[in-house]
C-alpha cells in the first residue's frame, strides 16, 4: 500500500446560511474526499485491479479525473494551455489515452497528477469567483456562441465525480473489500 496522504482531505459542511457557491463547492469537495479514500494507500496491483467485463482502474479514475479537473480549470476558468502530461498526449490516436496509459504509471506519479490538478483546480475556482459569482461566463466559448455560466461549469466538475465515485467504491470493494459512503473524519 503507498500513499496514504490522499486521505488527508477533511470536509466540513458549510454553514447553514452559506451561499450558492460555497455549497456547490462543498459538494465538490465531498465527493472528492470520498473518491480520494476510495482511491487512497493502493499499490500498483490495487490501482490496476479491474472489474471485467469493464476494463477501468482506479488508477485509470485518478488520471481520467485528473484530466477533467485540468481541462475545466483551463478551458473555462484560466483560459490557459493544458500542462503536461495532457499537452504530449496524443488523443487522436487515443481518446482514452488517460485510460490506458495510467497502467503504465506509478501509484506515486497518478496519485500526485491527481492532487496537483485538485491544488490548480482549487486555486482557479477561488480566483474565478473572486472576481465575480457564478453567473458569470466561463473562458471557453463553444461553437453555439452561446457562453456557458460558471454555475454549469461546476455543476458538470461535481456530476463527473459523482459519476465515478460509484465506479470507485465498486473497484475498492474488489480490491480490499473496504465498503462506506464517507471516509473517517480525523
Amino acid at each position: 500500500m503507498t500513499d496514504a496522504s490522499l486521505l488527508d482531505i477533511t470536509i466540513h459542511e458549510p454553514d447553514p446560511t452559506a451561499g450558492e457557491a460555497e455549497v456547490l463547492l462543498f459538494a465538490l469537495e465531498r465527493s472528492r474526499a470520498q473518491f480520494a479514500w476510495k482511491c487512497g494507500g493502493l499499490d500498483g496491483a490495487g490501482l490496476s485491479t479491474a472489474l471485467p467485463p469493464s476494463a477501468m482502474t482506479l488508477g485509470g479514475l485518478l488520471k481520467h479525473l485528473a484530466l477533467i479537473e485540468d481541462y475545466h480549470t483551463t478551458r473555462d476558468l484560466t483560459g490557459q494551455p493544458m500542462g503536461p502530461p495532457w499537452r504530449t498526449a496524443d488523443f487522436d490516436a487515443d481518446p482514452d489515452w488517460e485510460w490506458h496509459s495510467a497502467a503504465g504509471d506509478s501509484p506515486e506519479s497518478l496519485y500526485r497528477l491527481w492532487r496537483g490538478a485538485v491544488e490548480r483546480s482549487r486555486a482557479a475556482w477561488a480566483g474565478a469567483l473572486a472576481g465575480g459569482g457564478l453567473g458569470q461566463p466561463a473562458k471557453h466559448v463553444p461553437e453555439s456562441g452561446a457562453p456557458r455560466s460558471l454555475r454549469l461549469v461546476l455543476v458538470d466538475l461535481h456530476d463527473e465525480y459523482a459519476r465515478h465515485v460509484g465506479h470507485a467504491d465498486l473497484l475498492r470493494e474488489a480490491v480490499d473489500g473496504l465498503v462506506g459512503e464517507d471516509p473517517p473524519q480525523v
